[in-house]
């Protein structure tokens, strides 16, 4: 009598239908994410040029001089009290003006935060901090 050889192989093709079947149910089951839609910017938006901004220097002895770079004008000193009215001022002709903080490197901190602190108090919008950049 011929012995039998025992079947060492593992029959793989029932496992392929199986995960073939479990593909197609997650592939229809699946959320389909919603279409994006982009809000681009029309012409009459985006060739109006930014308006230039007002320079609030800081200087090392904590002193303030205002520069209006739309007008190109000359530094002038100028008081913390005095500060954020002639800015409030000066942003009646133009609303949308930004003003830019200039801090010396030598100036403490705590006078830069001063001075933003206190345009912040008269509700004067879009302060920022104006920066040199590294070399």
């Amino acid at each position: 009598m011929k012995q039998r050889r025992l079947m060492n192989e593992i029959n793989v093709v029932p496992y392929i239908d199986v995960m073939l079947v479990l593909l197609v149910i997650f592939m229809v089951t699946a959320p389909m994410p919603p279409a994006g839609s982009v809000n681009l910017p029309s012409v009459g938006k985006s060739a109006q040029p930014p308006t230039a901004p007002l320079e609030v220097i800081v200087k090392a002895d904590a002193s303030l001089a205002l520069r209006d770079r739309a007008s190109d004008s000359a530094e002038k000193t100028i008081t913390r009290t005095e500060l954020a009215t002639y800015i409030k001022q000066l942003q009646i002709k133009n609303p949308q003006q930004p003003v830019l903080i200039a801090g010396d490197k030598d100036v403490k901190y705590e006078a830069v935060l001063n001075v933003m602190d206190e345009l912040q108090r008269q509700q004067v919008e879009k302060i920022g901090l104006l920066v040199q950049p590294g070399r």
